[in-house]
């Protein structure tokens, strides 16, 4: 087993491929380490790139087309053999000379994950640093995991911190909630950032849209992943509630001999009785759901072409 494995996902990045592979090389000429590329779809010459340089530390793991990067990122982390797992973009923009200081962290001070802060970040600053403060801000707020970047790459592991991380779809955003939801102890660390040299930028404001529909995913599984029933239930027996006061109060009114029937009120008591009954079913269906899920054997989301440098490991 190697003490480090370096996860990098690529696509697309033809030009980054042999500068970023010296810089590990000088960064890390004092560790046990192994470098997993994953390519996820390049249609340039990233593949034949990485397959010219492979050596007895190099692997390339060929996706079969582009799955995103969340679920390349899984399948760099299945196919590494590291006792520790540091994620690392293929742009050249993480300085690989951090990820030692970050490995030490993480073996003496007994943290689980340490993550990149990109304090001084050179990207644009309204396409890329003023939304991404806000979405900061706002998963923040949301899941009560304070870290100032989530979308730093950089990121170094514990093996069994980063094989339950459950990546797929663009989860890689959330990795700190991920595993704050396994209870890893998290800190944060200032890291260097570069200008993209070579290629283009996978990312753009569409993207903004797509983190906020994710974020509500992760608020759910953060708070109600293992109690469903604690969210539908609760939102289910209030509207029940109501629906049974409004109702009653109809009822009595119907008694006194007036006439309910096409009253907006009536409307609103059936509707909220009726919805009241069916956030509970699903609550009940969501529990059935989410003990088939932890019960279930692990499927990959991910299928391999082929893998150069390494048949097993």
């Amino acid at each position: 087993m190697k003490e480090l494995s370096v996860v990098i996902t690529v696509m697309n990045e033809e030009d980054n491929i042999r500068p970023l592979v010296e810089a590990i090389r000088n960064a890390l000429s004092a560790l046990d380490y192994e470098i997993i590329f994953v390519d996820d779809g390049s249609t340039d010459a990233t593949r034949k790139r990485i397959k010219e340089i492979i050596d007895d530390r190099i692997v390339l793991v060929e996706l079969r087309k582009n799955y995103g990067q969340s679920t390349a990122m899984a399948a760099g982390i299945d196919h590494s053999s590291g006792k520790y797992i540091a994620l690392l973009d293929g742009d050249l923009q993480n300085d690989p000379s951090d990820i030692p200081f970050m490995l030490n962290l993480l073996k003496t001070e007994d943290w689980d994950v340490v993550a990149g802060n990109r304090k001084k970040r050179k990207d644009g600053v309204f396409l890329r640093k003023i939304p991404s403060k806000i979405a900061n801000a706002i998963i923040r707020y949301m899941t009560k995991v304070y870290i100032q970047d989530y979308g730093c790459t950089l990121k170094v592991f514990k093996r069994e911190i980063a094989e339950d991380l459950g990546l797929y779809g663009e989860l890689h955003r959330f990795i700190p909630v991920l595993a704050a939801m396994q209870g890893a102890r998290i800190t944060q660390v200032d890291v260097k950032h570069h200008p993209r040299q070579f290629g283009t930028s996978k990312y753009g404001l569409g993207r903004t849209f797509r983190v906020m529909s994710d974020l509500v995913t992760m608020v759910f599984f953060r708070r109600y992943s293992q109690k469903p029933m604690h969210l539908f239930g609760t939102i289910g027996f209030f509207c029940v509630f109501l629906g049974i006061i409004i109702n009653l109060y109809l009822l009595v009114i119907k008694l006194m001999g007036h006439d309910i029937w096409g009253k907006p009120l009536l409307i609103l008591g059936l509707i909220l009785l009726l919805g009241g009954i069916q956030l509970i079913t699903i609550g009940i269906i969501a529990e059935i759901n989410m003990r088939t899920y932890y019960e279930s054997t692990e499927k990959k989301t991910y299928r391999v072409r082929k893998i150069y440098g390494r048949t097993k490991v």
